[in-house]
């Protein structure tokens, strides 16, 4: 198959970190954290969103292009990083679903939804 779409930026970089992830250093927090102390959750891995739709498109066997719709656009803004040490320090957490699993997860998640909507 193939698809057309419209974009924005694909080259802004976001951390990205699996929800499971996200949920087990909560609990960690709620546990061993200390109260009122900040706490960073994150994968400390800057991904480049452009990157996301290739990887989404391979795994589907869709030949992806896209067209970036100025309506879309942002400009490349800053591309934040996040120092989780004091996370790791005190609770001994760190990411361990990389982002390839959780793509395919949701892609997986969304082929099996997919078949129920009505074209």
């Amino acid at each position: 198959g193939a698809a057309h779409l419209a974009t924005g930026n694909l080259d802004s970089k976001r951390d990205f970190t699996d929800v499971r992830d996200t949920v087990r250093a909560y609990r960690l927090l709620l546990e061993s954290g200390t109260p009122g102390r900040a706490y960073n959750v994150a994968s400390g891995q800057l991904t480049r969103i452009g990157a996301l739709l290739d990887f989404l498109g391979q795994a589907a066997g869709i030949e992806v292009t896209h067209e970036v719709d100025p309506a879309l656009f942002r400009p490349t803004d800053c591309s934040p990083e996040f120092t989780v040490d004091r996370l790791k320090e005190d609770t001994g957490w760190e990411p361990c679903i990389p982002l390839a699993t959780t793509l395919a997860d949701i892609l997986a998640e969304q082929l099996d939804v997919l078949p129920l909507i009505d074209p």
